[in-house]
This record gives structure tokens, C-alpha cells and sequence, in this order.
């Protein structure tokens, strides 16, 4: 076991290096003079120049990389050209909105989806099986900012349940946080949801294909022993995947969800600093966005044993 541990770290470094590598490539692609926006239009050249020399970007690129790199390790990702703030605090505290909206919808989508999808499974081709993947299929298909619009216009404008817009702090207000949250954490489950159904679907009929299956049928065993007991836990192993895909994927794409709701996240914070060119604040949400997929992933790697001990062996 901690061989399988160590292999599967050590396959997520390089995996890490060429992440650092392009999300610093990638900042460098962009138009435009770091120095030039931090003093605008009206800096002189001198002061403009002495900026750039004390940033380093009169360097050469293997120079600013090994600069940035180190700084990055010391946990220092510079300053916001738009309000000076330090940027790492900044960004954490932002990914932890994110986070909170992401890890509470993947974990309700997931509690509805995967005994969903085995009941599709065990009542394959019957109007049960139809009808759970027809609904899955309709509502992966729901693009998420319209189903966003629509629960807005119909539980917050004309039944005026809850808050459609804005955002409050759990931890400040229980109540209150939870009460925002429903709205944009209901939209990512009705989607997700869709997308998780066919996958324990397809997984769970594969299983019930197998071998050992038949011969705990054969033994006598009630349909639901045979499926609940033996075939889910063999079944979950390609769904969990799936949902350590999800999960990543949300945080790092959740940006429409958030901009829908004004919801004060992670991907709210890149497209605003996109659209004002914050280099530094840029540069760190591509970065904690990437190592939050990874690690992520890499997780979802350590704990696959729990469903297929055959992975270690391998």
C-alpha cells in the first residue's frame, strides 16, 4: 500500500512542474505591460522602466520563471495591480466560497445519482430504466447559467422563497449562508446529477454481468443483498472517478454559477481579473486552479483501493 501511495505521488510531480511551467507561459502570451497598467498612462518611461526592473521583467524568461517559482514556493504570489492587496490571501479566501458551493453539490449529486443509476441498472429496459436515463439525459443537456436563470425566476421572483442574488458567509451567518447557497448548490446538483446517473448506470450493468454476480444468485441471495452488497461496491469504482473529475472540473469552471448568482468565488475573481488585467492575481488563481484539479485527482487515486483492491496489487 504505501508503494502504491508513493508511485502515485511521485506520477503528480511532474504532472505539477509542467502545471507551474505553462500557467507561467501563459501570463506571458497576454498583451499588454504589467509596469505599464500598476503606473497608467500618464508614468514616464524612467519610472516605468525602474518598475520593470524591480518586478523583473527586464530578465530573461528562464530568469523570471526561477524568480517566480521561488517566490511561489515561499508562498508569495506578489501584489494585485488593481488594489495592492497581497494576492495568495486573497485568492484562498475566495477558493473557500468556491468550495464550499462546489464540495456541497457534488456530495447531494452524488447521494441522488448513484442509487439512482443502480436502480436503472437493476430494472434495465423497464419503464424505471427509461425513465431515470431519458431525465438524466435531459438534464446534463440543460445548459447550467439558463437552469440557473430559471430557478432564479421561480423559487426567488415568483414564489420569493429564497435570495436570488448576493452572498453570505456561513461561517458569519448559518442561516443566512445556507439560505444563499441553495440556489446556485440546487443548479450544479441538477446537472451533475445527469452525468452521474448514466455513469453508475453503465458501470453497475457491467458489473451485473459478471460471474460472481450469478453465483450469489445462485446461492439464494435476495435481489437487493446481491445488488446492495455486492455489486455497488464493485460498481462505484469508475462513478468515483467520475465524481473526483467532477469535482475538479467545478472548481476550476464554476465561474458562470458564480456570475449568474454574484456569488464572491474563485472563478468570479479570474474573469474580473481578466478583464482588468491583474497579472499576479491571474497568474495564482490558473495556478491554484490546476493544483486543486490534481490533488484532487491524486486523492481520488489513493482512495480507489477502498473499491478495488486489485489496484494495489497491480
Amino acid at each position: 500500500m504505501i508503494r502504491f501511495i508513493l508511485n502515485r505521488v511521485l506520477m503528480a510531480l511532474p504532472t505539477v512542474a509542467l502545471v507551474a511551467i505553462t500557467v507561467f507561459a501563459l501570463i506571458r502570451f497576454i498583451p499588454g505591460d504589467p509596469a505599464e497598467l500598476m503606473l497608467g498612462d500618464m508614468a514616464q518611461p524612467a519610472q516605468i522602466e525602474a518598475l520593470r526592473a524591480e518586478l523583473g521583467l527586464d530578465q530573461s524568461l528562464p530568469q523570471q520563471f526561477l524568480i517566480w517559482l521561488g517566490n511561489v514556493l515561499q508562498g508569495d504570489f506578489g501584489r494585485s495591480i488593481v488594489n495592492g492587496e497581497a494576492v495568495l490571501p486573497l485568492v484562498l479566501e475566495r477558493f473557500v466560497v468556491s468550495a464550499e458551493v462546489v464540495v456541497v453539490a457534488v456530495f447531494l449529486a452524488s447521494l441522488i445519482a448513484v442509487p439512482a443509476g443502480v436502480i436503472a441498472a437493476w430494472r434495465q429496459n423497464s419503464v424505471t430504466d427509461l425513465a431515470l436515463v431519458g431525465t438524466a439525459t435531459v438534464l446534463l443537456s440543460i445548459p447550467t447559467f439558463w437552469l440557473g436563470l430559471l430557478l432564479m425566476l421561480f423559487f426567488g421572483l415568483k414564489l420569493g422563497w429564497l435570495p436570488v442574488l448576493g452572498y453570505v458567509s456561513i461561517r458569519d451567518n448559518p442561516t443566512g449562508g445556507l439560505l444563499y447557497l441553495i440556489l446556485p448548490v440546487m443548479t450544479l446538483v441538477i446537472h451533475e446529477a445527469g452525468v452521474l446517473i448514466r455513469m453508475a448506470r453503465a458501470s453497475t450493468l457491467e458489473v451485473l454481468r459478471l460471474d460472481y454476480i450469478t453465483h450469489a444468485r445462485a446461492k439464494g441471495l435476495s435481489e437487493s443483498a446481491v445488488l446492495w452488497r455486492h455489486a455497488l461496491k464493485n460498481a462505484f469504482g469508475p462513478t468515483w472517478t467520475m465524481i473526483g473529475l467532477i469535482l475538479g472540473n467545478l472548481l476550476g469552471g464554476i465561474a458562470v454559477i458564480e456570475t449568474v448568482f454574484t456569488i464572491p468565488g474563485l472563478g468570479r475573481l479570474m474573469v474580473e481579473s481578466i478583464f482588468a488585467r491583474d497579472y499576479p492575481v491571474i497568474q495564482a488563481c490558473l495556478l491554484v486552479v490546476a493544483l486543486s484539479y490534481v490533488l484532487v485527482n491524486l486523492v481520488v487515486d489513493l482512495l480507489y483501493p477502498l473499491f478495488d483492491p486489485r489496484v494495489v496489487a497491480e
